[in-house]
């Protein structure tokens, strides 16, 4: 079933609230287009600032490189050997803000690296940091240069440190902690870092800060998924400056326009396309697709022993192993991406993590039958030539256009390239300053410290997250059911718990993870666009395996009525969501609609 197709069967739902209200005001100072994490997060640094601010995302949101990611908050150890330690230090700060405004979905993780060798490496790895190029076969890193590289990571953190220093372990006693091992190895070095196993809803939170900022008042701030740049005029503003553009709801097919005195293009790899779209080309883009996969393994979960084994593989790739819950994330490969094919997970990448598996935990077997979910995404790079996509830079910059598109008077285009989840709060930060100088506004609010969304009085210690859960439970609720609500919204788990509350409420048949009033809660407050959503972006009941066909059928019968659904758009849907599953994540769902 095709987007057009969708399209079609959903247009009788009529018009969604959040398209309704650029329609109803078709102008803002900025408009962003792009809502992955760095997009989002501009959305609500500029709505703080009480900037008139639009957000549209032509899917759904996080759904491209940032909901493909690695799952890690890190300061980037092996930027060092990049030379990119502006970079570095700028992450391990960020990572350790994380962890204090958002400790509802950013979590230390215990990071631990199996060494090979003692100064392997050491003569290869000045020509590769002045290079960027690997010279002949492979020089594996050994403990001398892990031992430096850790100690400058160690450093970085020195200020506003919230992980311990790193630690070394020799052979015997590596293996007494972590008995699966290779037994050829050395050492061992373990550090902390951080992890986000939400970044999906991390990004639904950013977001609806800044809504929140512009419901109170704050600015006149609105975002819509679904919602794609089709072209552009120039000249068409209020004043009659700025840039009109013409927007397509991609559920209904309905075309309006919309004009803005800025335009932002955070679309990640697609920054070029969407110049192009505008009138504007450019050649600012050379990303690289990055794949993972998901297993059932409780073998290989018991060996991991709680930590993430992040390692280089024989070909020099730095790569990992962690656990997620009871399930085990492996990845990630790091190739030159074709801009025009789907980002998939391909059988050579899958043939690829099964032998890196096998390279730390040799006695540990692995089969495609304990793989419940893949995923891929394109690395928002910049143009990178001949250096090799390992050592392609991950900082980001700001490109400038005075507009695109036909017509004087054009709306500046500010194009971000490149950008990684743990410095969005802060590259947010960077693009806001430059889109207020545009506009010669003062910065009113940092960012630095203030709480996102269910972080805000999150309990900071187990003891506490067992009270609140306690303080929240209600008949028909158990501490399992609340848990898990805390986990998937943080403190903002208590409007849903209200709103589940106010009205009979039941648990859905196929899994004891959502209820009635929950999808419901959904379906009016987080934009659902698709079936699909749910189950990848509002839940992580598919990256953890958890569909089924009952599951689908009862959640589309759910939704059918907030959303508008008549019996074709609910088959539609199902086959919608079956297709994605299949296409881009791996995984085969039998529905039980004839």
């Amino acid at each position: 079933m095709g987007q057009k197709d969708l399209a079609r069967n959903q247009a009788s739902a009529g018009e969604r609230a959040s398209v309704q209200k650029l329609r109803t005001r078709p102008h803002a100072q900025v408009l962003i287009i792009g809502g992955g994490i760095n997009g989002v997060g501009t959305f609500r640094d500029l709505a703080l600032q009480g900037v008139d601010v639009a957000l549209v995302e032509r899917g759904d949101y996080c759904q491209g490189a940032s909901g493909a990611s690695s799952h890690m908050i890190h300061g980037g150890i092996r930027y060092l050997e990049n030379g990119e330690f502006r970079l570095v230090q700028e992450s391990v700060v960020e990572r350790n803000r994380l962890l204090r405004i958002a400790p509802h979905y950013v979590k230390p993780l215990q990071t631990t690296i199996p060494i090979f060798s003692t100064f392997s490496g050491v003569l290869a790895a000045p020509l590769r940091f002045l290079t960027h190029k690997q010279q002949g076969a492979p020089k594996e890193r050994g403990a001398f240069l892990i031992k430096v590289g850790l100690s400058l990571y160690d450093f970085f953190s020195r200020d506003g440190g919230t992980v311990p220093r790193h630690q070394f372990r020799g052979r015997k006693r590596a293996l007494a902690e972590l008995p699966r091992l290779h037994p050829g190895i050395k050492y061992t070095a373990t550090y902390f870092d951080a992890s986000v196993h939400n970044p999906e809803r991390l990004t639904l939170d950013v977001l609806q800060d800044g809504e929140k900022a512009g419901a109170s008042g704050a600015s006149d701030a609105r975002a819509s998924n679904y919602l794609s740049l089709v072209s552009v005029k120039n000249g068409a503003g209020e004043r009659g400056t700025g840039s009109t553009v013409k927007l397509r709801d991609e559920l209904t097919g309905e075309v309006f326009d919309f004009s803005a005195d800025v335009i932002v293009n955070t679309t990640g790899a697609w920054v070029d396309l969407t110049n192009e779209a505008m009138g504007s080309a450019s050649a600012f883009m050379g990303g690289t697709k990055g794949s993972h996969i998901v297993l059932d393994h409780p073998e290989l979960l018991a060996a991991c022993n709680g930590r993430e084994i992040f390692f280089e593989h024989t070909d020099g790739r730095i790569v990992l192993i962690y656990p997620m819950g009871d399930r085990v994330l492996v990845g990630t490969t790091d190739v030159d991406a074709d801009m025009a094919e789907d980002a998939v997970c391909t059988e050579s990448e899958i043939d690829y993590f099964f032998d890196l598996i096998g390279h730390v935990f040799p006695d540990i077997t692995v089969d495609r039958d304990q793989i419940v979910y893949t995923f891929s995404g394109v690395r928002p790079l910049p143009k990178h030539d001949a250096t090799q996509p390992g050592f392609v830079s991950r900082d980001y910059r700001i490109e400038r256009r005075a507009g695109a598109g036909q017509g004087g008077g054009a709306a500046a285009v500010l194009s971000l390239v490149g950008g990684k989840w743990t410095t969005f709060r802060a590259l947010a930060e960077h693009l806001s300053n430059d889109v207020l100088a545009e506009l010669g506004m003062p910065r009113k609010v940092s960012t630095a410290k203030l709480a996102i969304g269910g972080g805000a009085g999150f309990p900071d210690s187990e003891d506490g997250v067992q009270r609140w859960i306690k303080a929240h439970m209600a008949a028909g609720r158990d501490a399992d059911r609340t848990a898990g609500l805390l986990t998937r919204y943080g403190t903002r788990a208590g409007d849903v718990i209200n709103f589940l509350d106010a009205a009979p409420d039941r648990l859905l048949h196929s899994t004891r993870e959502l209820s009635v009033r929950e999808l419901e809660f959904m379906a009016r407050n987080e934009q659902i666009g698709h079936l699909v959503d749910v189950l990848i972006r509002r839940t992580s009941l598919a990256f953890r395996g958890l569909v089924t066909g009952e599951l689908l059928n009862e959640v589309a019968e759910i939704l059918a009525g907030p959303l508008g659904w008549d019996a074709a758009t609910r088959t539609s849907e199902i086959t919608h969501a079956q297709e994605v599953l299949k296409r881009f994540h791996g995984v085969q769902v039998h529905s039980l609609v004839s």
